[in-house]
């Protein structure tokens, strides 16, 4: 059974959170694995009026409603604050309306046509927009005046979030943004060093492919007087070091955004797998350091579609459902109306059971003389890892071929002394091969690599070079295992053509391949290797276009005592 705790604790003035620790959790939207499990965090203020920001999870029913009627009788409250309708947020919002009808729903326009479709009950609802306000009056005990003040931040990372902010204890509850997939009794950001990997991991996967958005946000947070404590939806909360994360969100954002050229990659909410399929797309992209926009059909304005669609280089396109509402329909319209004959074009299935086929709206792409960006992306079975790595990789792939200029200008560029001096470093070939999953759902990744040294004695350590846009990157987070196959001088070459070849995403890089499987917690070994090494990811260093992975070897052997390792020499230090 896995391990599911509460907690329930005093963070401001009137203040509350009930934490629902969900300790084994070792997958989020089965695209990306969780390493420290997660947690889901809702909020209590009491003041003239009762307010609660959020619920939890379904698994969490038995315990989570009991502990909230110790804190507060639920006929008491009288808002309930959607900060987005994602079920691991909004998943006992039915059980808490079974205990107080009269409750008033308070969250985003979207969110209360999500939920409309998503409990199946009439409730009492209030849309709010930037700028609009809650005033739940001056409180008994403490004096103090809570007024809510909330700000619209769409595609973070749902379209129908918003942020809410307390004048009264100058707290900024912000759901999914800023948190992290972390489980820990620790209620704040005692340990930086600590929740600093998983804190960037949870950006990488869900804010980074909505870069745009998060810089939206971060202007209008900016507006906000000081903000003490950011109470986020997963992990601890941010108090302590809340400088550093501010500025990590601002940083990364903007290291994304500093290109013209972006993908416009379109979804459907509430559709099928829509959503979660297209943050796989959108991830990949983001990895060739492509920026990504990332629009609901279904919520997002007629104008800023056209604009969008009509300015992006490339536009990835869901299948849409058989039938349309007048809203969605005038959505598809508007896209369509906005494409233009320079664009790259792509579409994926959303696996809804109701969608137009996909060869059908791919045929009427093709009328319009659209560039196709990948082959069409197929779902037969409910997605898993191994669909998700497909889509991801598929999205890497449209990111180069959006770089390609840049890359062929680098190639070009043969005369610079300095570029020569650096292709006289030298280093051994390797084949790094990793895996993640189990039974039928495995993902696997391997490439060439030649940036690898060792860099400690004890322990046995080495670091290597791998580039953001690589598709094994996804699978040596911290905490990953992976494998250095040492290619030998007299049988490397065939090792060699084999594994630089282009894979069309998902494919298997090892089925023509002699390996040795699970003799490692890494990936595959390579049968005609000189030597192995089996290495767990320790730390990563973020370089301008490289990750540095430094990883502890765990096993290894060598199978032939006399063998040379394959040393790959290079005539300029621009490019591979």
């Amino acid at each position: 059974m896995p391990r599911l705790s509460l907690q329930s604790q005093a963070i401001a003035e009137d203040t509350s959170t009930i934490r629902s620790l969900d300790w084994d959790r070792n997958r989020f939207d089965i695209e990306f694995g969780l390493r420290n499990g997660t947690t889901y965090n809702s909020f209590l203020i009491k003041s003239k009026k009762t307010a609660l920001i959020d619920t939890s999870h379904a698994k969490f029913r038995e315990n989570w409603i009991p502990l909230l009627q110790k804190e507060v009788d639920p006929l008491t409250i009288d808002y309930l604050i959607v900060s987005h309708t994602e079920p691991d947020h909004s998943g006992l919002i039915g059980d808490l309306l079974e205990l107080n009808p009269e409750i008033e729903i308070v969250a985003s326009k979207v969110a209360i046509q999500f939920l409309t479709n998503q409990i199946h009950r009439p409730f009492r609802a209030k849309a709010v927009k930037s700028g609009n306000e809650l005033d739940l009056g001056i409180s008994d005990s403490s004096g103090i005046h809570h007024r809510f003040e909330f700000l619209s931040t769409p595609n973070l990372h749902w379209p129908d979030t918003i942020f809410s902010f307390d004048h009264g204890t100058n707290v900024l509850y912000t759901c999914d943004a800023f948190g992290l997939h972390y489980c820990s009794e620790d209620l704040f950001d005692i340990n930086p060093g600590a929740i600093a990997p998983d804190f960037r991991f949870y950006y990488d996967c869900l804010m980074g492919p909505n870069a745009r958005s998060v810089l939206q946000a971060l202007k209008r947070m900016d507006g906000l007087p000081e903000i003490k404590t950011i109470a986020v939806g997963h992990g601890p909360l941010l108090r302590d070091h809340l400088a550093l994360w501010v500025n990590d969100y601002r940083e990364w954002s903007n290291q994304r955004n500093k290109s013209e050229t972006y993908a416009a990659v379109c979804y459907i909410s509430q559709h099928g797998f829509c959503d979660r399929l297209s943050q796989a797309i959108a991830r990949g992209i983001g990895k060739a350091n492509i920026q990504v926009q990332l629009l609901d059909l279904r919520a997002s304005d007629s104008q800023e579609l056209s604009s969008i669609i009509s300015e992006a280089k490339a536009v990835v396109i869901p299948t849409w459902p058989n039938t349309l509402d007048a809203e969605l329909q005038s959505s598809i319209g508007t896209l369509l109306a906005a494409l233009h004959q320079k664009q790259w074009i792509a579409v994926y299935e959303t696996y809804s059971g109701n969608d137009k086929p996909i060869d059908s709206i791919s045929t009427q792409l093709r009328t319009l003389n659209q560039k196709e960006a990948f082959s069409s992306l197929r779902v037969k079975q409910i997605p898993d890892g191994q669909t998700y790595q497909r889509f991801e990789e598929s999205g890497t792939d449209l990111g180069q071929l959006l770089n390609r200029k840049q890359l062929i200008a680098s190639m070009k560029s043969l005369d610079n002394d300095l570029d020569k001096a650096l292709g006289r470093l030298s280093g051994g070939l390797y084949i790094i091969t990793a895996q993640q999953g189990e039974a039928n759902n495995v993902r696997t990744g391997a490439m060439v690599a030649s940036w690898v040294s060792q860099a400690s004695f004890e322990p046995p350590g080495i670091t290597i070079a791998v580039a953001k846009d690589r598709a094994i990157e996804a699978l040596m987070q911290i905490g990953d295992h992976f494998v250095v196959n040492v290619l030998e001088e007299k049988n490397h070459q065939h090792l060699l053509r084999h594994f630089l070849k282009r894979f069309p995403p998902g494919a298997d890089r090892f089925a023509e391949m002699k390996t040795m499987k699970n003799i490692t917690k890494g990936g595959p070994v390579l049968t005609e290797a000189l030597a192995f090494l089996s290495c767990r990811v320790e730390k990563r260093l973020e370089g301008p276009d490289h990750w540095i992975i430094y990883g502890i070897v765990e096993d290894g052997n060598i199978a032939n005592q006399e063998g040379i390792t394959a040393v790959h020499h290079r005539k300029v230090g621009n490019h591979y």
